[in-house]
């Protein structure tokens, strides 16, 4: 089964890669921007420098080494920070306003073809699949954080280290599977968001009433 043709050309060294490859790559940048924005960053960028990827021309950028060498940092930085209860949580929230521009902007590059209405179709499927991964993590690791003990949250934060990676490479080989665990995952992820809101909703409203009751 092969995914219909994209209603536009690629450049030369760019149309190595098929229309699957092309669609399947844009979602997973897009979904995995919601989760780890600096290793898709980097792992693009160094896969384009190593000759791994051929990168569309918008995003060719990322196989600078300077942009290579500050996705590396923040990289760094990130690892640690997600792994530390509350921290994380902190950290979440002021990336809620550069993972998902960021994951629009990556998933309208992977198309990398000057058709504004494409552009801006791939844009807000990237916008709408980091937003979602976003969501689905920060409302899970701001539930692991009311648990006393530090190890749910490292396990966590290891699991999305290993989840985007592998999710990327599944893109680039295996297209469709890569859309059937790409639903499994929205599926799990968009119950995760309802469930864990309402609990983060009660907790907030039992704390809230606590403080506002008065004392006895």
């Amino acid at each position: 089964m092969n995914l219909p043709s994209l209603p536009f050309d690629l450049p030369h060294a760019w149309s190595s890669l098929t229309s699957a490859q092309l669609l399947a790559l844009a979602a997973a940048v897009g979904w995995a921007s919601g989760l780890r924005l600096y290793l898709v960053v980097f792992l693009l960028g160094f896969s384009g420098f190593m000759g791994w990827l051929p990168l569309p021309p918008g995003l060719q950028v990322l196989a600078s080494p300077w942009v290579m060498g500050a996705a590396g940092l923040m990289l760094f930085i990130e690892f640690f920070a997600d792994k530390i209860p509350g921290l994380d949580s902190l950290w979440d929230a002021v990336h809620t306003f550069i993972r998902i521009p960021a994951g629009a902007a990556l998933a309208a590059g992977m198309l990398g073809t000057d058709s504004q209405t494409w552009g801006l179709m791939a844009a807000l499927m990237g916008g709408t699949l980091a937003a979602t991964a976003h969501a689905a993590k920060a409302s899970t690791r701001a539930v692991a954080n009311t648990s006393p003990e530090p190890f749910s949250n490292i396990a966590l934060s290891l699991g999305g280290d290993a989840l985007v990676p592998s999710m990327l490479w599944l893109a680039y080989t295996s297209p469709l599977y890569f859309f059937g665990a790409l639903a499994v995952l929205l599926l799990v992820m968009g119950v995760l968001i309802v469930v864990l809101f309402r609990f983060l909703s009660a907790g907030f409203r039992r704390l809230t009433g606590r403080r506002l009751s008065p004392s006895p």
